[in-house]
This record gives structure tokens, sequence and C-alpha cells, in this order.
């Protein structure tokens, strides 16, 4: 696969500004909450409120991402379809690839999901999504990888979730990560060090994209309260692009 054009787009994914020349390719894998009209018809059997909400997708993270692809002068590759569809950010074997129930919410459209059907998901979905990331990754040798994400302020029956932001990280590798905390928090920001979710999952997009070619990387989580509006979404990539710029120049990597 070549990718040459400044916008390029599929049903599993759309890229934009893949021409851009900035070390940094944005990632955001969690981008929209689209279903297919193949699958189920469009619909997973969810009302809209349902399909609105952290399950699907991840809130904000598409135009907080965008934001920062475009301060960074940066590619950008997105998922264009829902997480509960299939999920872009887990390995083909994980348990949870299609999940039937989640944060107190069962999924109606997976929960006769066979053999059958998952294979055609990844097919369609899952394997292009990771073929054209990986060739915009590798078209520099010294790519560095930034995915993000949002998380919800509160998981029914859990407490609240006070950080603002939250960066996720590997035993791995863990060289922009830690300069990248301490700068955010110097700056007054409520970050999380693999909070609200522990950073390492063998086989999702970092694994495989990042850890694996030992390509440098950051997991970016941004609580989707904050950057419920396109105000938010602006605020928080003005905020988090220069950190980013600055962590990678000063990281000698």
């Amino acid at each position: 696969m070549t990718i040459s054009s400044q916008q390029s787009a599929s049903e599993a994914f759309a890229i934009e500004g893949a021409e851009r020349p900035s070390r940094w390719l944005v990632t955001v894998d969690h981008a929209t909450n689209r279903v297919p009209g193949w699958v189920g018809g469009g619909s997973l059997g969810l009302p809209g409120e349902e399909m609105a909400r952290h399950i699907a997708f991840d809130p904000g993270a598409l135009g907080t991402g965008r934001g920062i692809a475009e301060r960074l002068n940066a590619p950008l590759i997105h998922s264009d379809f829902s997480r509960l569809v299939i999920d872009p950010n887990r390995g083909e074997d994980d348990p949870t690839l299609v999940m039937q129930l989640y944060d107190g919410t069962v999924i109606p459209g997976n929960r006769a999901v066979d053999a059958a059907e998952t294979e055609t998901r990844l097919a369609r979905l899952h394997r292009p999504y990771h073929d054209a990331l990986e060739t915009l990754a590798a078209a520099r040798p010294d790519r560095a990888i930034c995915a993000i994400h949002s998380f919800t302020p509160q998981l029914r029956g859990k407490p609240p979730r006070p950080w603002e932001i939250g960066v996720l990280s590997s035993h791995k590798d863990r060289r922009l990560s830690e300069p990248f905390i301490a700068r955010l928090r110097a700056l007054g920001i409520v970050t999380g060090d693999n909070e609200p979710y522990a950073g390492h999952l063998d086989g999702d997009s970092i694994d495989r994209h990042a850890l694996a070619p030992r390509r440098p990387n950051l997991l970016i989580e941004v609580r989707n309260d904050l950057i419920a509006t396109p105000e938010g979404e602006a605020a928080w990539a003005a905020r988090l692009a220069p950190v980013l710029d600055a962590v990678l120049s000063d990281s000698g990597l």
C-alpha cells in the first residue's frame, strides 16, 4: 500500500495530511461511532443515546487529534468504525475484540457474532486500518507515534476520575512518557501515570506499531468532558501540541 495524497480514505479509515513533514504520526483508534451498513443494516441494536456514549467511541478524541496534528504539521490517521463493531485497539486474538457487554450495556448486535462474522469485520475494517497505519508509520525511519484517546469522567458504579490527562505507557518504553508527564504536571495539569488504565496490552496499536519496532511513542487520554465542544478540543490541542514537540525534540531520540 502506498499513501501519497493529502487526503485518503476507505470504509475502515481516513488519513489527513499524509505528506505533512513532522516526525509525529497522530493516531485516533476510537474516532467515530459509525456502524457500516453491512453490519446489522448499520445498527448494533443500541439506541442513539448509547451509541453517543464512550462505549461506542472516544468522544472528542478526533477533534483533539486533528488540532494536535495541524499544530505539529503531522499526518493523522483515524478509524471510521465504532469500537463496538470491532476494536482496532485490540489484537486479533484478544477476547475483547468484539464486545458483548461494555460498562453495563449489552450490545445486541454482537450477541450472536461467530468466528466467520469476526473474520469479516477483521478483513474489512481492522486489518485495513492497521495496514494503512503501518504504511504511514514506516514512511520515515525516525517516526514517532502519538495516540489520542479520551476517557469518561466516571464509569457506572465507580468513583469519579480526577485526572484531566492520562498518559499510558508500557514498561518496555517510557522514554517519552516520563518527561511528558513531568512537563504536564509542571503546567498544573492533573496528570495520571497509567491512569485511569494500565498502559500495556499485548497486541494493541502501540504495542504493534511502536513498541515492536522501537518507535518513540505516547498514548494520551483526555477526560472527555474537557473536550465535549469544538472549543474544548481546540484548547487542549493548543496545550498539548507544544509539549509534544518539546519532549520529542529534547529527548534526542
